[in-house]
């Protein structure tokens, strides 16, 4: 049986800015995942959200289906994805709806992100100040110009068959890109194991928060601080009840070139990976989730 982690609480109303930044670099380099409170984005709204979200995928498969996913956006179904690639299972037990930014697709669900992307952008600034660099040295390196940033509605089912391999609601992984903003219908589900390469793997519950965002660390982000902050390894147990969960990606610029900062490197700990173009990293990483 695992046990609850209790995670930091990072308030974004707090007007020492630095204070939060000392605690958001613990939160990181301790967990990779903590708790975003006073963010901006209204109950209200989030509510409306997850309205949505149930009458949309409450809709039989052919007509999501007319939706299916297209450059990264609109619906996947059931078992389409596995996010644990080296796992034997069909896929995971869930079904999404995309979207995001592409200058020559419209979205097929347009959904206002401003607010998201608000919280998003203030919550990466108090980073870079947590890495001991300018405030606004993400925006110089270009990672906020027109940034790769997807919201994903997502829907775990809760009356699956029972078909006898383990077969998860989303399967162990890390994200991809620079942070995660996750918020859920309250429906438990969500673990997180803090030490990925150890055996054997140790699982802790994340409970949801009223009010609050989940945010965890990607794996650009990782790169980019050369390990100091953890691209933390979680997952959704099959929740065995009707779950709902929007989770707003944010990623680089696709040009962003994500190399070693020079604040997470010296010659005791040189840099751990080569340099790499964002769009080159996440598409190979889509690749290998999809199958294609």
């Amino acid at each position: 049986m695992s046990e609850a982690l209790h995670l930091p609480i990072i308030d974004l109303s707090s007007p020492d800015r630095l204070s939060i930044a000392n605690s958001i670099r613990q939160a990181c380099v301790e967990h990779g995942f903590f708790y975003l409170v006073n963010h901006g984005v209204e109950e209200e709204l989030l509510k409306k959200v997850f309205e949505q979200c149930s009458k949309f995928f409450s809709l039989p498969i052919a007509e999501k289906m007319k939706f299916s996913r297209k450059n990264h956006r609109g619906y996947t179904a059931l078992y389409a994805e596995k996010l644990d690639t080296s796992s034997s299972a069909k896929g995971d037990s869930k079904e999404s709806f995309y979207i995001g930014p592409l200058a020559d697709h419209l979205n097929q669900w347009p959904l206002e992100d401003l607010l998201l992307r608000s919280a998003g952008t203030k919550l990466i600034s108090l980073i870079a100040l947590a890495l001991k660099l300018d405030e606004d040295f993400f925006e110089k390196v270009g990672a906020l110009n027109e940034p790769f940033a997807f919201i994903r509605l997502l829907h775990y089912p809760g009356d699956l068959e029972s078909s006898g391999e383990d077969i998860y609601g989303a399967s162990a992984h890390s994200d991809y890109g620079m942070i995660t903003l996750l918020v859920t219908d309250g429906v438990p589900g969500l673990q997180v194991c803090r030490e990925k390469s150890k055996q054997p793997q140790i699982w802790e519950d994340v409970p949801s928060m009223s009010g609050a965002f989940i945010v965890n660390i990607g794996d650009m982000m990782e790169r980019w601080t050369n390990c100091l902050f953890r691209s933390t390894l979680h997952r959704v147990l099959p929740p065995g009840q009707e779950r709902y969960s929007v989770g707003f990606f944010i990623n680089p610029n696709k040009d962003c070139l994500v190399e070693c900062l020079e604040s997470c490197c010296s010659e005791s700990s040189p840099p751990r990976f080569p340099p790499i173009r964002s769009l080159d990293y996440l598409e190979e990483r889509v690749r290998l989730t999809y199958g294609s």
